[in-house]
């Protein structure tokens, strides 16, 4: 089968080629940038902030830097005025990653010099497309003008997406919803490692807002939330609301260096169709969001990581319609959430006036719930969690069983403290050669078996593997129709004694049953695929494609996007 094509190789486009090519996928990458991003990127000011779940999956796709190459927060801290509403401290397991971008796709990108399937063309742009029931056909202008032939294409091209463009599919949304100057500064704050949001400073108007983000080498980056409708801050401008800042945490104005800056502002959109046939849409060609301290690129690493298994078990196996349509249900309903949960909380938080003022020196309570609104969508607590459940997720429903005559779940489902869909708890696991890891360490792959069995941690896995509800359950995972993983838990987070948990490879609970029923569990698993594959050509989500979209035909050969003899389609010379 042809590769997959992934066009982009930012963030999102080199973590969906690097899972793929972990799943023994051929991937082309095309990279529209001529050369590989160096120091500058620190200078633009571009840095994300990755939860422990996004580290981890960078860590297992085999770039082991991340943490070393960032700052782990230590604590958060959200001040209004002088007094500290909230205070949360963070462990070595819980502290989110603060990393400048272009050491993540720096480290990224050398994990994938070590995987043979993986070509990276730099220098091209994609700038036309055409498909059928069994691939795409990309052609590319720039240093490698061309046509490619894949399997699929994941456009990870931008917010300007040309991918997005050439299927002529909408990108509606919110144009500058919140605006940002923001400066990477060497200098000596107040406890360092800990995040700051400072609400309402002294001496500024209601509303405004500064946070402070630690990155390593004793950098800090700073965002000042601006008026929307403001002009660009001028150097000096920047310079004396710095020296301010500064100010007002320090006493005085401390040694500082100021490493970058810039001012930008924050969109809110989401794509109408995230698939249109064998293409599909991730990351910022897919979505936009930022205000209120969203993180567009881990929110753009969980579609990689939700698309990656899907395809490379479409590749290797085939795929149903239920299972490639999922992307787009899940991904594009969780991000859909969290962008309708900004939306409600923007005119809490933003609103500006007299009775704004009036109302947040009256109403201390009302003042306080803002900054816990605020804390909670930096750091994607409560409600901005919504982009981590696939709740309405088609591969997570529980599967039917006749009652009667009359359809519903299971009675063998089991609860726990996750719900269907959910990404679950991080709790140790052991495999059954012995091995005692983290349950993350162990996605990315297969479906995941857990088996909780409390006291199978005194006792070596010789001694449990031939007892109670093991052997059978072994023989049930060993016959499951796509491959798995059998590990056991001493405990998991409101599960009881025997329950069986079956996991996606991106971490996600389809199911958890009440001990071992082989029928029941493949019917679980069978669903987690979204049924038997479809026949080549008939897994088409049935809308229409983007075929001839600014394309070119080889008229001479009568094949679409022939080329000439000797055009590299699908990495090959034909």
């Amino acid at each position: 089968m042809d590769p997959v094509i992934v066009a982009g190789a930012g963030p999102v486009g080199l973590t969906l080629a690097l899972a793929l090519a972990r799943r023994d996928v051929p991937v082309i990458l095309l990279d529209e940038a001529e050369v590989i991003a160096d120091a500058e990127g620190l200078r633009r000011s571009r840095t994300a902030v990755l939860g422990p779940a996004a580290v981890a999956l960078v860590e297992r796709l085999g770039s082991p830097g991340v943490r070393a190459e960032g700052a782990a927060w230590t604590g958060w801290r959200t001040v209004r005025r002088r007094a500290e509403v909230a205070r949360i401290e963070f462990g070595a397991d819980d502290a989110p990653v603060h990393i400048a971008q272009h050491r993540l796709e720096n480290g990224l990108r050398q994990a994938l010099l070590g995987c043979g399937s993986v070509r990276i063309v730099a220098g091209c742009r994609v700038d036309a497309l055409e498909q059928d029931g069994r691939g795409v056909t990309v052609h590319t202008s720039g240093s490698h003008e061309t046509w490619w032939r894949g399997s699929y294409l994941a456009g990870c091209d931008g917010p300007r997406s040309t991918v997005r463009k050439l299927l002529g599919v909408r990108f509606p949304g919110r144009t500058a919803v919140d605006r940002h100057a923001v400066a990477v500064v060497r200098a000596e704050l107040p406890e360092p490692g800990v995040a700051l949001l400072h609400r309402d400073p002294l001496g500024a108007p209601a509303g405004q807002e500064v946070t402070a983000r630690p990155l390593p080498e004793g950098l800090w980056r700073l965002d000042w939330l601006l008026p929307v409708q403001a002009r660009a801050l001028t150097p000096d401008a920047l310079v004396e609301r710095l020296r301010g800042t500064l100010t007002a945490w320090c006493g005085s104005v401390v040694p500082y260096e100021v490493v970058g800056s810039a001012d930008y502002s924050v969109h809110q959109r989401l794509a109408r169709r995230w698939r249109s046939g064998r293409v599909f849409l991730a990351g910022d060609a897919a979505h936009l969001m930022g205000a209120l301290g969203a993180q567009s690129v881990e929110e753009g690493l969980r579609d990689a990581e939700n698309l990656s298994w899907k395809l490379a078990l479409a590749w290797h196996d085939g795929a149903s319609k239920l299972l490639l349509n999922s992307y787009e249900a899940e991904r594009r309903g969780a991000v859909g959430a969290r962008l309708r949960a900004t939306d409600q909380v923007l005119p809490l938080l933003r609103a500006s006036g007299t009775w704004q003022t009036v109302r947040q020196s009256l109403l201390s309570g009302s003042a306080r719930g803002q900054a816990e609104m605020l804390t909670d969508s930096h750091l994607g607590r409560g409600t901005a969690a919504a982009s981590r459940v696939y709740g309405r997720s088609p591969l997570t429903v529980p599967a039917p069983r006749s009652n009667g005559g009359k359809s519903g779940a299971s009675p063998l489902v089991a609860g726990c403290d996750t719900p269907p869909g959910g990404r679950v708890a991080d709790v140790q696991v052991t495999a059954l050669d012995g091995t005692v890891g983290r349950l993350r360490d162990r996605l990315g792959q297969g479906l995941v078996v857990v088996l909780v069995a409390p006291g199978t941690g005194v006792w070596e896995s010789r001694h449990w593997l031939t007892a109670g509800l093991m052997p059978r359950l072994a023989s049930a995972v060993a016959a499951l129709p796509t491959p798995a993983e059998l590990l056991v838990a001493e405990t998991y987070p409101g599960a009881t004694a025997h329950s069986v948990l079956l996991i996606r490879p991106d971490g996600h609970l389809v199911t958890a049953m009440v001990g071992c029923r082989p029928a029941e569990l493949y019917s679980y698993a069978d669903l987690a695929r979204g049924g038997p594959p479809a026949a080549v050509g008939d897994e088409d989500d049935g809308q229409d494609r983007a075929e001839g979209a600014g394309g070119q035909h080889d008229e001479a050969r009568g094949v679409p996007g022939g080329g000439a003899a000797g055009t590299r389609v699908s990495g090959r010379t034909r």
